[in-house]
């Protein structure tokens, strides 16, 4: 085969460390654009990106030369930075780990809607419960659930 074809879409999910809720309404817009903008400077295109105040949701196309970890990498490094940065905040930092699930195209509508929703959404869940949720529909062993929220 000459060429490489692909059609890699993820769904990634972070929190901020220890879940501190700094990621608030009348910033959030700037963070998820900014966040965004990372994700195409590197060649990345960001479908969704959002979350509530202790966490994010990113839904990427990504080009087959990129791991996932070297994505989250990227993500998580470079927005740090720059909310240290731009909002004065010296000690942010992102949680150690972070989760990530394969979406179809097919199911890229409603991963989007679903980051679309957040607010709403954790109106009625917190973010540990719809963490053990995702990872359980996608069918993840949590090992040993005193590391599953760092």
């Amino acid at each position: 085969m000459a060429n490489t074809y692909s059609s890699l879409f993820y769904h990634l999910v972070f929190s901020t460390k220890e879940r501190r809720r700094f990621l608030k309404p009348d910033i959030e817009r700037r963070i998820w654009d900014f966040i965004g903008g990372i994700a195409r400077h590197n060649g990345l295109t960001p479908i969704r990106v959002g979350g509530a105040d202790d966490h994010i949701h990113a839904l990427l196309l990504a080009p087959p030369k990129y791991s996932v970890s070297q994505i989250a990498k990227i993500m998580k490094a470079d927005s740090s930075r720059w909310i240290k940065r731009e909002f004065g905040q010296e000690s942010f930092s992102w949680q150690d780990g972070y989760a990530a699930f394969s979406v179809s195209k097919r199911t890229v509508p409603k991963v989007k809607q679903y980051i679309e929703s957040q607010r709403v959404h954790h109106g009625r869940m917190s973010f540990g419960n719809e963490y053990r949720r995702l990872l359980d529909l996608h069918e993840v062993d949590l090992g040993d659930e005193r590391f599953l929220l760092g």
